[in-house]
């Protein structure tokens, strides 16, 4: 009787003191991981998680419990099977309480939270095909018109930009999805944000915990505006072009555009337009395409003595902000990656799609400089023969018009959610009333979007100086600077030093050809405008 009285007395202390032991290791190790070192292994915090205060006869009484309730699910179900199970034995005991000690969760998911979750899995998801092709759309539209202009400023040396940043620009948009995740405690990956503004956010947390995902909103307004400009000024410019003998100017054609744009203000949603997105980019491949086999039937005219390694100190900056603007599509990037049926397939895509856009680009701007050498335009289509010039440029019109709602909507959802939506406590009223129509003001809005559009268009009418200007402002900043930045200050720890030095290197260059590009691009439309030059 002694010895059995002993006994339990010695297994209480050693318990005891054990959970003592642990609770302090779990103190110091946690003190450590908030001051910056590397948090507990797996291992420790599998130990931690199965130490508590709770003494061996209670510990006993508590696993006896689960397996209980788990035989009683077993028994309903007729499945005797499962972690924590009956069927499990003596490993389903150690299963169960580890589970519930590492958790904290006791038993399995409720059948609600399971129907829920399946819900969520049923939700419409895009293939990794599906979502190449909306990245295709983006970096192959009709701004690739512009790339043989600046093969005329760069020679060469235009060319190797045009690689190297689809290389650039498929590095910055994984960085910037690697922003989206954060490991948990098992060492696996988490998706924790959602948005380019919610890793904005994240960044400059705790100080300015929104400042960030101001300024990114600032960056993606200009964008979306600018290419709604350039819409404009590159549809009066092609039928300028392409009816010369009417007595009708460009910037009359880029108001007669304007005015079949007007309709965009009344969209509620995009879906009546979406299904025009597919014959656009079709017709858009199907132009690149005699583009390209009129500039083959006249190879014996190449002009291959006129591309040279020399570039022109003034202007190439400006072909510097085109070949980015042409790349642009890490804003939706993160969409993307998330709707997504297998998000591990997203490196591939980017692989995939800037290796054909880079081919692609490289190839047309090549042929089409080789073709009209120094004569080459802004607008590559305004050097074809007239007879063919017209038929073209009717379809790039088309194009332009149809594609100009997408960026005008994308620019008012995030102008009426900065700005005029109650639920985020922006500085103006809801434009939106109750019954969930448009108000009359904010419907004018809309209209005077649309018209400021028309104004730019008409004031800076030069399809290659807004598209470098945009390019490098915008541009630059959404694909080179804030990736690269955002990288380096969320997983700063967790990178090896070629990554540290990738991201410095690209925010530095990309630093310097946003500089430059800005201030040369602002320098030609200055002098565009001072001495009347047409584009």
């Amino acid at each position: 009787m002694a010895h059995l009285i002993r006994s339990k007395f010695q297994n209480k202390l050693s318990n005891a003191a054990t959970s003592v032991s642990n609770k302090s290791t779990a103190k110091v190790s946690g003190m450590m991981a908030r001051m910056g070192f590397q948090a507990a292994t797996d291992e420790e915090g599998l130990g931690f998680a199965a130490c508590d205060d709770l003494d061996y006869d209670h510990r006993q009484g508590l696993q006896m419990d689960i397996m209980k309730s788990d035989e009683m699910g077993g028994g309903d179900t007729g499945e005797g099977s499962g972690e924590g199970g009956m069927g499990g034995g003596e490993d389903g005991m150690a299963a169960g309480d580890s589970h519930y000690q590492r958790d904290g969760t006791g038993p399995p998911l409720s059948a609600s939270k399971a129907s829920g979750l399946g819900e969520e899995e049923k939700s419409p998801k895009i293939t990794a095909w599906e979502a190449g092709w909306n990245v295709t759309n983006a970096i192959q539209g009709m701004f690739v018109l512009g790339l043989p202009y600046a093969i005329l400023h760069g020679g060469y040396l235009g060319l190797f930009l045009i690689i190297f940043a689809a290389v650039v620009c498929c590095y910055t948009g994984k960085i910037l999805i690697a922003c989206l995740y954060e490991e948990d405690e098992d060492g696996q990956l988490v998706r924790v944000r959602d948005s380019y503004v919610d890793i904005a956010n994240a960044c400059c947390q705790p100080r300015f915990p929104s400042l960030g995902g101001h300024i990114v909103n600032v960056a993606q307004i200009i964008e979306l505006v600018m290419t709604c400009i350039l819409y404009v000024v590159v549809s009066g410019n092609l039928m300028y072009n392409s009816f010369p003998t009417l007595p009708i100017s460009q910037k009359s054609w880029a108001i007669m555009a304007t005015a079949a744009l007007l309709p965009c203000a009344f969209l509620k949603n995009l879906k009546s337009v979406s299904k025009f997105s597919l014959l656009c980019t079709i017709a858009h491949f199907v132009i690149n395409i005699l583009v390209i086999a009129y500039c083959l039937s006249r190879a014996r005219d190449w002009a291959w003595d006129k591309v040279k390694f020399y570039i022109d100190v003034k202007k190439f900056p400006i072909s510097i902000g085109i070949i980015v603007f042409s790349y642009t599509s890490q804003i939706f990037l993160p969409s993307l990656e998330g709707n997504m049926v297998k998000p591990s397939e997203f490196h591939c895509m980017m692989n995939w799609t800037h290796i054909a856009a880079c081919v692609l680009k490289g190839l047309f701007a090549l042929l089409a400089y080789l073709t009209w050498a120094d004569a080459t335009k802004e607008v590559i289509t305004d050097n074809l023969p007239s007879t063919i010039r017209a038929v073209v440029n009717l379809f790039l019109v088309a194009k332009a018009l149809l594609s100009y709602p997408l960026p005008f909507f994308a620019a008012v959802e995030v102008l009426e959610k900065s700005f005029f939506c109650e639920r985020e406590r922006t500085w103006f009223p809801d434009c939106y009333g109750g019954d969930g129509r448009l108000k009359a003001w904010g419907l004018t809005l809309r209209c005077t979007l649309v018209v400021f559009t028309l104004l730019m268009a008409i004031y800076v009418p030069h399809f290659a100086l807004l598209m470098g200007l945009t390019g490098s402002l915008t541009g630059a900043g959404l694909c080179f600077l804030l990736p690269s930045l955002f990288h380096l200050k969320l997983l700063w720890r967790k990178l090896l030093w070629h990554h540290v030095f990738f991201d410095v290197a690209i925010f530095v260059i990309g630093g310097i050809c946003a500089i430059s590009g800005f201030i040369h691009s602002m320098e030609g439309l200055v002098e565009a405008y001072k001495y009347g030059i047409e584009d």
